[in-house]
């Protein structure tokens, strides 16, 4: 272990835990709305609970939270798992097996990467967003076929082309699963993602959406039919085998989807991409990848000047972190910014003016 350890250090690929954010600037979190910092609920219930839902951890108000989600959603169903990366592990190998593929986007979110080993399913990855490459997999695809992407990419910020793939998936008898954990809460006028806001609710098979990101908790729901829910209640593992969330946990995201429906803090988010958009200095955009999304990110080739350029940063009281190898491909390390519907112009002002005079861009 120490011989690994010591030859990711060589690398400059370590991981250590960053400092608290404290009193910076919040350029980092993925708390998109500020849910996590300004909703309170009050619990009569502050312990576990108790049991996985299919002992003791179900609730009245698990079961009506199913419900109120999956119709904000344009869904028929959805089924709380503990977290995303639990759905994922979940929902992938419960429906794929021996015998069938998963196509999936390449830039795919670890967990997602890691529900597709699981599932034992022949995988193919297409070029990113690439629709050609994509109907090149599905030609040559054996068995039940599912289609794996996500609505908005957490490096990048770019969105999938849903509509077309919608049509794709559909001409080849493929189903889509579409991973939302980004697009929850900031896409649509109410935040209820890219699928429901284009309209293809009722066209893709199945649907996560996660609660850490701008939900401000904890969790996550797969989407989908009821005759899907019944079957991951039966056969996807971390659900069987996982502790419910406790009730504090269910009432936060319940008010979070109330905050939503209120379009309030929305509304701000996307002012405020507009107005960081708006005012990158033209010598800085040619190193930012195109995105309308809160996730903003800055190419910085290298471990080394990119962690050098965020060290400079948080010198600034800015509470971003570089990106590195191989999180993202190599020569392609980048800041992650992240924008906030809290984040002032100021504070904006203020980021593109170091980053403009910064020597690493």
């Amino acid at each position: 272990m120490q011989a690994a350890l010591d030859d990711r250090q060589v690398q400059g690929l370590l991981r250590q835990l960053p400092a608290p954010i404290g009193e910076r600037i919040d350029f980092c979190s993925n708390d998109y709305l500020g849910y996590a910092r300004t909703l309170r609920v009050a619990s009569p219930t502050s312990g576990g609970a108790t049991g996985s839902r299919l002992i003791s951890g179900n609730t009245a108000l698990a079961e009506a939270l199913e419900q109120q989600i999956a119709a904000f959603h344009d869904g028929e169903a959805a089924l709380l798992f503990p977290s995303g990366y639990a759905a994922n592990i979940g929902l992938l190998p419960a429906v794929a097996g021996r015998g069938d593929t998963i196509i999936y986007d390449k830039l795919l979110h670890a967990s997602l990467r890691d529900g597709i080993r699981l599932s034992r399913a022949k995988a193919m990855g297409f070029a990113h967003n690439d629709l050609t490459d994509l109907v090149k997999k599905l030609r040559s695809a054996e068995g039940q076929v599912f289609v794996v992407v996500e609505s908005v990419y957490s490096m990048d910020g770019d969105q999938a082309p849903l509509a077309e793939m919608v049509a794709i998936c559909q001409q080849h008898e493929a189903l889509l699963i579409v991973d939302e954990a980004h697009g929850t809460g900031v896409i649509g006028k109410k935040g209820e993602g890219l699928v429901s806001a284009l309209g293809l609710a009722d066209q893709v098979w199945a649907r996560v959406h996660t609660f850490g990101k701008a939900i401000g908790s904890h969790g996550a729901v797969v989407v989908g039919s009821s005759l899907l829910k019944s079957y991951l209640l039966n056969f996807a593992r971390s659900f069987i085998y996982a502790t419910a969330l406790p009730h504090h946990t269910l009432l936060s995201i319940q008010a979070a989807y109330e905050a939503l429906t209120k379009g309030v803090e929305i509304k701000l988010l996307q002012e405020r991409i507009r107005y960081f958009l708006t005012n990158c200095p033209t010598t800085l955009r040619t190193s930012l990848i195109p995105s309308t999304t809160p996730i903003q990110a800055v190419i910085c080739p290298g471990n080394t000047q990119v962690m050098q350029l965020a060290a400079h940063l948080q010198e600034n009281n800015f509470a971003i972190l570089p990106i590195r190898y191989p999180t993202v491909p190599q020569g392609e390390e980048r800041l992650r910014i992240c924008l906030h519907s809290f984040n002032t112009n100021e504070e904006i002002d203020k980021l593109l003016d170091v980053l403009a005079a910064s020597d690493f861009v």
